[in-house]
């Protein structure tokens, strides 16, 4: 048995999301903040026995917070299980509670905790007439949380993410209609309290490792301590008599020295002088705490690990942080190993971003080994190794949307050979795309070179800042990627940066043309066609997707690098590529030329003589705030990055005004006026269209106005 789907509606920072799952290793992904410790917070409400008061416990933070007024609304956390066991006595705990009858046996069964207004409660709104506000406002000012109960139930047919069942079951508040059927059947059966599916299943949590120095030095949550309590219930008594008997011998040996005498004495004689014999303790003695118990003895061992080859073993506060980590994942490992042995009906082991402080090999190998027959396993990450083998049809990615969160599913809806596809390309770097909130996909090493470089200097931000992944695809086979972003999968925006490849010098052939411009322009004409041929198959693709946008570049990318206004950069260069000076005063006259048969050639020359990647980091550390954007390049970004924050594009413009600072461009009066207009605008006191007709006249043809275009 494992659980197929979770379902969370109006829970913290969910309005509604839907988690599917698999038998084996599941995998979560998302930012900070996104709603992963949430998620395995409603699973622990409902299948974590030491969890379950929690349940009955909800306040009004639990309520997502985009509903506003939390009152009358209700949470809901359902879990779905598949393949359940036809084992007799599971089929009896499902029968009776929460399973779905399918030919006299349950193969599927549903369990939901329900968090709603009592029914008294929901009997006043059933009362209130369709449209009656100020009813239903009174109403819902009296309501506090004792007026609301949990109730678990099972065999459930509805679809509670599906906001018109939501409201069909609960009611709609801008309508003011309320069912007057207080429990519906769609809602399933109440699961008695003694039929917990939490009591009959093994579910291990393994919270995030930051402090687990401080988690071994506590009686309740040091994972030792609660090892060697399962396993002193289990030995034999008579095993451990002789020892205890042995530490009871020793304690008296150590009451009986001479100076543990001769101290207890003094110690008597002290009190007896200080405060007289009407005030002394009656008796007073020094004893030998060694624990002659059986439970108390496994307590009093402690944990020695050594991680070097000296033989020197420490105490586990000794350790470095990832040696103190990879031990207590050890032991929380164990300790689920021990729970599973008793047998339930299903086995669940949830952790909580293993990778923290884990070197990077040490996860990628946890992942490939964390595997145990007959168990699901459910542990989000913030680790591309681990992402990088992670199974793509076993992960659910999970992203910020204001206040709300959204779950994705990268596989949903792809037949097997497009899966395996994604699976070949999702290696430790392009992983990256899965945690991004937009993704840039490029084709070659100049680009994922340049970009990023680009944007800063010129723009002052980065594209972190932005919130954009550039991956590097190596090819122009970009769909293999892209159809990860789509409605049914990852909703986040992905732009794709390719070159058209169109001829820029006279391919036509000639008599006199050497065999090396036959071959220039044979390659010319080929790419040309092929450029063309992507167009088409890329326009084809995106169709009817408008989470994908295509970019192109109308040559290629050095050629359209020098054409935007960046040809000194290209001559800052020369001195790097070549070491003959008649060929760097040549290359000069070249790239200053205006003609792109003249400076496209000796560029792509130069990428040819140097390598495409090499000569983009030179070209790179001679970028600055004068450097020109390709306007297919800032499309490209501002597509992915949408919309633009306000304070974002106003750290943009300001950054933008400093280069623009000196007087023979802008007068100091202009651009302190400017200045203060840019402060209106993050403030929210002036639009943005007032600010961008201003920046034209003062500033016509920079960058900045084109993003504000974008805006």
């Amino acid at each position: 048995m494992h659980i197929s789907r979770v379902q969370l509606v109006n829970y913290r920072n969910f309005e509604r999301a839907n988690f599917h799952f698999n038998k084996g290793i599941n995998t979560i992904i998302g930012e900070n903040g996104s709603g992963k410790t949430n998620l395995f917070r409603a699973m622990r409400l409902m299948l974590d026995d030491d969890f379950l008061r929690w349940a009955y416990r909800l306040e009004e933070g639990d309520f997502h917070r985009g509903l506003g007024n939390w009152r009358g609304h209700w949470i809901i956390i359902s879990i779905e299980f598949a393949e359940v066991s036809q084992e007799e006595a599971i089929q009896a705990l499902f029968l009776h509670g929460t399973g779905v009858i399918e030919n006299d046996a349950v193969a599927r069964a549903t369990y939901n905790l329900i968090f709603r207004p009592n029914a008294a409660t929901r009997t006043l709104l059933s009362q209130l007439a369709e449209g009656d506000h100020a009813g239903l406002a009174g109403i819902l000012n009296t309501i506090t949380l004792d007026d609301y109960e949990t109730v678990f139930t099972g065999k459930s047919t509805a679809d509670f993410s599906d906001p018109a069942v939501y409201q069909a079951l609960v009611g709609d508040f801008a309508t003011v209609q309320f069912p007057e059927e207080l429990h519906p059947a769609s809602l399933g059966g109440r699961v008695p309290g003694i039929m917990s599916v939490s009591k009959e299943v093994c579910f291990t949590f393994v919270q995030a490792l930051r402090d687990v120095v401080s988690e071994f030095q506590g009686q309740r949550t040091n994972p030792l301590l609660t090892l060697l309590r399962s396993k002193s219930g289990e030995i034999d008594p008579a095993a451990l008599a002789p020892i205890t008997e042995r530490v009871k011998a020793l304690n008296t040996e150590i009451e009986a020295l001479p100076d543990v005498g001769e101290i207890r004495a003094d110690i008597r004689q002290t009190i007896r002088d200080a405060a007289g014999e009407t005030y002394s303790p009656a008796s007073l003695a020094v004893r030998s705490a060694v624990p002659d118990e059986a439970d108390r003895l496994f307590q009093s061992l402690k944990l020695f690990v050594g991680e070097t080859d000296d033989d020197y073993e420490g105490a586990i506060n000794e350790l470095s942080l990832g040696g103190a980590n990879l031990i207590y994942l050890t032991l929380k490992l164990l300790e689920f190993k021990y729970q599973k042995a008793k047998q339930a009906c299903a086995n669940f082991l949830v952790i909580e971003e293993p990778e923290a402080h884990i070197h990077t090999h040490i996860q990628k190998t946890l992942f490939d080994r964390l595997s145990y027959p007959d168990t699901q396993v459910i542990y989000s990450t913030h680790s591309t190794q681990i992402s990088e083998v992670s199974n793509v049809e076993n992960v659910n990615i999970l992203g910020r949307s204001g206040s709300r969160c959204e779950a994705f599913r990268p596989s949903a809806g792809l037949d097997e050979p497009e899966i395996r596809s994604i699976q070949r390309y999702l290696d430790a770097v392009r992983s990256n795309l899965l945690f991004a909130k937009s993704v840039i996909l490029v084709e070659g090493d100049a680009e994922e070179i340049l970009v990023p470089v680009l944007v800063k200097e010129v723009l002052g931000v980065s594209l972190d800042e932005l919130g954009v992944s550039l991956i590097n695809i190596r090819s122009t086979g970009f769909e293999n990627v892209a159809v990860l972003f789509h409605d049914l999968r990852i909703r986040r925006r992905c732009a794709i940066v390719t070159d058209l490849d169109a001829t820029f010098f006279n391919t036509e052939p000639a008599e006199d043309d050497t065999k090396a411009m036959k071959g220039a322009k044979e390659k010319a004409i080929g790419a040309q066609a092929a450029g063309v041929a992507r167009r088409a198959r890329l326009t084809a693709f995106k169709d009817g997707n408008d989470w994908v946008s295509v970019h192109y570049a109308p040559r290629t990318f050095e050629v359209d690098f020098v054409a935007a206004g960046n040809s000194e950069l290209a001559v800052s260069v020369l001195n790097a590529v070549y070491k003959d000076n008649p060929t760097i005063v040549a290359a000069t006259a070249e790239l200053r030329s205006n003609d792109p048969a003249v400076f496209g050639r000796r560029i792509l020359a130069m990428a040819d003589y140097s390598g495409k990647g090499w000569l983009a980091i030179q070209m790179a550390k001679q970028v600055s705030a004068s450097t020109r954007i390709p306007d297919y390049l800032v499309e490209a970004i501002f597509s992915a990055h949408r919309p633009i924050g306000r304070a974002v594009l106003a750290n943009m413009i300001e950054h933008r005004l400093k280069f623009h600072q000196d007087p023979a461009v802008i007068a100091d009066a202009q651009l302190a006026q400017l200045g203060e207009q840019v402060k209106s605008f993050r403030a929210g006191e002036l639009a943005i269209e007032p600010l961008r007709e201003v920046l034209i006249g003062a500033v016509a043809g920079d960058v900045i106005i084109d993003v504000m275009g974008h805006a």
